[in-house]
């Protein structure tokens, strides 16, 4: 794989993403924003694009100046950049002109203007006074047409996030979708913090993804580093990435079930989940794997008990998941809730380019652990399970398929896990060089930007995890379809808010 690096005027950032995206078959692999004036004097943006024949990475890199904070923006034509040119005039103050939605994205309209928290002279410590809120949702009007507020405060315990839908009956018109009500400032944080405590930080960007986060900065960190990982080390990182999505997808399919009332597929769901957390915790002494990463390798090796120990566990999760399974695909009520609902087509998908199990339900073929290979998965065959209806249904059959790849995944690594070092020291890292590292988490790819800075500490750390690229695309499948199946639909997407809330 190949990295090029295209400097080029922020006039000519529509031209040339145009002609990444339409001649060369790329996607928007991720947009940074960077405060670089202490460095050379400007602000500067990256667009990183995925060229898909090639597999190459090329980033276009546009300088902004501090006197004439604007660029051009492309979301019109490319609504894949709609969040991340929100997100750049929210936190570091650079204004994407003609953008078809001007409004807040991740300080929401009761922070004060003119206050830009990724600026390198914004103090993290600050509290900034809120003041009048300039939220704006649809406004709806007709006989008829209910408005529907929902959240951020739910009757579950889940995280916060706003959804107000326009209705007539039960049948649901639009949605407004608001997130970002805990946004915690990870990035900010990490700023001047050693790699090592940074790895901490990335750890903790979401529970249950938190190995996917941790590992795609790591790899961001030893790509600046230029180290290698031990080969042992690299299978290790697969086979806890692989039990990951394990225990994701089963609990997800056990809370599709949840989303239609139907309890023994909950309850089935939630057992098999628990096992693999106790499975996990006694491998790596932590239910949600963290700890397990060290910049350079693993922390934790493997013995030969517990290589026998993981193969019975998943030998008899195994065999449950395929009863589950059988009642599942053989159920009407099941069958009859879920196909047809919250349609997410492939024209929707490319669009918004979405990731994860969500785009290949839609028929997209994408997954970075075949696309972009880390870790140990060149040494492993696996399939990438597509469908096209883009519904409920396929969404829930592509976590069934990726269940069982898994399982195949980790009985080669087990079988063909090479003796050796777990880790090796990562070494220094240049000042002002930035690397990108990425996973393929249970619920898409992660892509994580690293610039270094002085004496081996973070200058710039961007976050984009796989639900900061699908979360746009959930109302997108909500209308004509009825207010009740609303959680089903969103549990399907089965998005993290704290992935986005970073």
């Amino acid at each position: 794989m190949a990295h090029k690096i295209l400097p080029i005027d922020r006039e000519e950032i529509p031209e040339y993403c145009r002609q990444l995206i339409h001649r060369s078959n790329a996607r928007l692999f991720t947009m940074v924003g960077n405060d670089e004036r202490e460095i050379h004097g400007n602000f500067v943006l990256y667009y990183t694009f995925l060229i898909d024949g090639s597999k190459d990475l090329i980033t276009l890199k546009a300088s902004v100046p501090e006197n004439d904070p604007c660029f051009p923006s492309i979301a019109s034509q490319f609504p894949a950049a709609n969040w991340y040119e929100r997100e750049v005039r929210d936190l570091l103050g650079l204004v994407p002109l003609h953008h078809p939605d001007p409004r807040p994205l991740v300080l929401h309209g009761d922070w004060p203007e003119g206050l830009y928290p990724l600026r390198k002279e914004f103090s993290a410590d600050l509290k900034p006074p809120r003041v009048e809120s300039r939220e704006t949702f649809m406004e709806y009007e007709g006989e008829g047409i209910t408005q529907i507020p929902v959240g951020p405060i739910h009757a579950g315990i889940i995280e916060p996030g706003h959804f107000r839908f326009g209705a007539m009956g039960d049948t649901i018109l639009h949605l407004d979708a608001r997130l970002f009500y805990t946004h915690r400032g990870l990035e900010k944080s990490s700023e001047g913090k050693s790699v090592q405590h940074a790895l901490l930080i990335a750890e903790r960007i979401c529970g249950v993804c938190s190995l996917s986060h941790a590992v795609s900065f790591a790899q961001a960190v030893e790509a600046l580093a230029q180290a290698e990982v031990p080969v042992r080390g690299l299978y290790l990182r697969s086979l806890f990435l692989e039990l990951e999505r394990l225990y994701n997808h089963i609990g997800d399919i056990g809370n599709l079930c949840a989303g239609i009332g139907f309890s023994f597929g909950t309850s089935q769901g939630a057992i098999m989940k628990e096992r693999m957390m106790q499975l996990n915790e006694k491998l790596t002494g932590h239910r949600f794997l963290r700890g397990m990463i060290s910049l350079g390798g693993v922390k934790q090796d493997l013995s030969e008990e517990d290589r026998k120990g993981t193969l019975a566990t998943l030998e008899n999760i195994e065999t449950q998941f395929r009863r589950l399974m059988d009642i599942l695909l053989n159920h009407d009520i099941v069958i009859d809730r879920m196909k047809t609902t919250g349609i997410l087509t492939k024209e929707m998908a490319d669009s918004i380019q979405v990731v994860g199990p969500a785009a290949r339900a839609s028929g997209r073929n994408i997954d970075v652990r075949r696309d972009l290979p880390y870790a140990a998965y060149r040494e492993v065959d696996f399939d990438v399970p597509i469908y096209d209806k883009g519904d409920v249904w396929c969404r829930m059959k592509v976590r069934m398929d990726e269940v069982f790849q898994s399982l195949g995944i980790i009985g080669q690594l087990l079988e063909n896990l090479p003796s050796g070092p777990i880790q090796r020291e990562i070494g220094s890292l240049t000042p002002y060089q930035w690397a990108v590292g990425w996973t393929e988490s249970p619920r898409g790819e992660n892509v994580h930007w690293v610039m270094a800075g002085e004496n081996n500490t973070v200058y710039r750390y961007r976050i984009k995890s796989a639900s900061y690229s699908n979360w746009p695309a959930v109302p997108l499948t909500v209308p004509g379809n009825i207010v009740p199946d609303f959680p089903l639909i969103n549990k399907s997407f089965e998005l993290c808010y704290a992935c986005c809330d970073r």
